[in-house]
């Protein structure tokens, strides 16, 4: 069993940062890839970021060179540095892994940028 719980989400003003982290239970988190997403109101669940369990990362071009996606193994943790924040960027963040076919997510975390 996998649980995920994120943390670090909170009212920010535009282009000021915000790191969230990801912190999972379970032995397969190493041998993961990670991903974040985030759904803003009325709107799909969108992929913003991905880490490979060597450390390869994608990304949204929408946030490309705004946000960073980084683990720590050992602490079972990923974290997403987000700076340069925009309005658009306002949604509830979820991290997810999927093994075995299924798909595992957290509770998320609510990310709000005034303008």
């Amino acid at each position: 069993q996998v649980q995920l719980v994120e943390s670090g989400g909170g009212l920010v003003q535009a282009g000021g940062s915000l790191r969230l982290s990801c912190a999972a239970s379970g032995s397969i988190f190493s041998i993961s890839t990670i991903y974040w997403y985030r759904q803003a109101p009325g709107k799909q669940r969108d992929l913003v970021a991905s880490i490979t369990s060597g450390g390869f990362t994608n990304y949204a071009d929408s946030v490309k060179g705004r946000f960073a996606i980084s683990r720590e193994n050992l602490k079972n943790t990923v974290y997403l540095q987000m700076g340069s924040l925009k309005p658009e960027d306002t949604a509830v963040y979820y991290c997810n892994l999927v093994r075995s076919g299924i798909n595992y997510w957290g509770q998320g975390t609510q990310v709000t940028v005034s303008s």
